[in-house]
């Protein structure tokens, strides 16, 4: 944010007219949503703080009751924030939890994204004095990491946050995401160029990033030309992959084989009448059945077991040159040597690990999307990092946070369905990347279409409907 507001300050927008346009959209979302009331505005030593005194002054001329209080003396302030506070003809008080004393209404404007150690001292005994009051935060609740979402220390719970320009990874990223509130995007005058020269490499995942590449059919489209995915089913824990391959088809893969055990091929035969099951006795039985170039696209891991067997199937697909999907079992599969799959990766490869697969395979600290960002860089394959904030990553660095999903998908076989969804689309020729980020939106969409109750063999037949949505724009 800093950044953006020095690039549209160098193109001819006045810093206080930046920041007066802040204040503004804090204050007009504030009379939006509450009717006057007694409001306390504690503002920073920064420009965040500045924010904060055009807020206090905008709703006292509209007779709301203001009380503002300053973390530093206003001698201290610098620049647009020092402008902005010149204009206030309140009190400025010593910040202090007294100020929350009958206050039903807090202005949170203490620090903003650009908050890099914990909070102390008396702001971190404000933000913890905080607890159970509305908070409406500027930029983001002080304490989250604009970056990253994490908790440098304390941070409260906003009941609304406005941010400008653009939305920041914190927003998306839990814990940080879930102390947000509703989050308003507020326009404040910086020139849409702006983007264009900042080029950010992560953005919130929707069809606005993929869109443009979905596969839909063509007039002229046949089933093979819509790609054939090949899910490799397990023989105990066959629910898995009929999961999978059932999500495929919903994706809208021309045609799905699950290559089974012989001893399961009754089970998966029984079941969808869309599906073709073949039965794979052995290692050369699978990679026979891979020579065939049509088939273009294997998923492996759900249901298959952990193992040597698993291993195997994983570097015949590999070798064979297909687009490949990696989940659950496959991944763990090489908790042991994982340098014998990442050094064979590359291409059209998706992993879509959870954090417990993830730590298997690679031995990365930081934030959750520096992580994945790591690991796309290590592997060359794309990294979906599972969770209630899901991130896709490329190995060139793009990523995406997928915000959609609700907690009705904490249920089992939902990751077997998502990875289904990315072959399916990986089998209609979409790359790697945007594979993953449009499998993860639906995945998302379709159990917010199902709701409370949500079972994962709801996810597929609820796709049609999330289809249509997208389709229409």
């Amino acid at each position: 944010m800093q950044r953006a507001d020095s690039l549209a300050i160098a193109g001819g927008v006045p810093g206080p007219v930046l920041m007066e346009n802040a204040g503004a959209a804090v204050a007009q979302a504030i009379r939006a949503r509450w009717p006057r009331r007694p409001v306390a505005v504690l503002c920073g030593p920064g420009n965040n703080g500045g924010d904060g005194f055009v807020v206090a002054r905008l709703l006292a001329e509209e007779g709301w009751p203001v009380r503002l209080g300053l973390l530093g003396e206003c001698a201290a302030l610098t620049g647009d924030a020092a402008q902005a506070a010149q204009r206030w003809t309140g009190a400025v008080e010593p910040l202090g939890p007294h100020l929350l004393d009958d206050a039903p209404l807090v202005v949170d404007a203490l620090f903003g994204a650009g908050l890099a150690r914990p909070l102390d001292g008396v702001a971190r005994a404000v933000v913890e004095a905080m607890a159970g009051l509305t908070v409406v935060a500027v930029d983001v609740p002080s304490g989250v990491h604009g970056d990253t979402g994490a908790v440098l220390g304390v941070a409260p719970a906003a009941a609304l946050t406005v941010t400008f320009f653009r939305r920041k990874p914190g927003h998306w990223l839990l814990p940080g995401r879930t102390l947000c509130g509703e989050t308003v995007l507020a326009d404040i005058g910086i020139p849409e160029p702006v983007l264009d020269t900042i080029a950010p490499r992560c953005r919130e995942n929707g069809p606005a990033l993929w869109g443009a590449h979905y596969p839909w059919p063509r007039a002229d489209s046949h089933k093979y030309a819509r790609g054939h995915a090949v899910v490799m089913g397990g023989g105990r824990m066959t629910g898995a992959g009929r999961l999978a391959a059932r999500g495929a088809l919903r994706a809208g893969a021309g045609l799905v084989t699950v290559a089974c055990p012989p001893e399961a091929f009754a089970i998966y035969a029984a079941g969808s009448p869309s599906l073709i099951v073949e039965p794979v006795a052995d290692d050369a039985a699978f990679a026979a059945l891979l020579a065939d170039p049509r088939r273009n696209a294997v998923l492996l891991g759900p249901g298959a077991g952990v193992g040597v067997h698993t291993r195997a199937r994983v570097l015949a697909a590999l070798d064979a040159g297909r687009a490949c999907v990696l989940d659950a079992d496959a991944l763990t599969s090489f908790a042991g040597a994982p340098g014998d799959l990442l050094d064979r990766l590359g291409g059209r490869c998706v992993l879509t690990p959870h954090e417990g697969e993830f730590a298997r395979l690679f031995d990365l600290t930081g934030d959750k999307l520096t992580r994945a960002r790591a690991a796309a860089a290590r592997c060359g394959a794309v990294v979906l990092l599972k969770g209630a904030d899901t991130v896709i990553a490329a190995p060139d660095g793009r990523a995406a946070i997928t915000i959609n999903a609700p907690p009705e998908l904490a249920t089992a076989g939902a990751g077997d369905v998502l990875a289904g969804l990315i072959l399916g689309l990986l089998a209609q020729g979409m790359d790697g990347f945007d594979a993953a980020c449009a499998g993860a939106w639906l995945h998302g969409e379709a159990a917010a279409q199902v709701g409370p109750g949500l079972i994962a063999e709801d996810l597929p037949d609820a796709l049609p409907a999330v289809l249509r949505r997208l389709k229409a724009g």
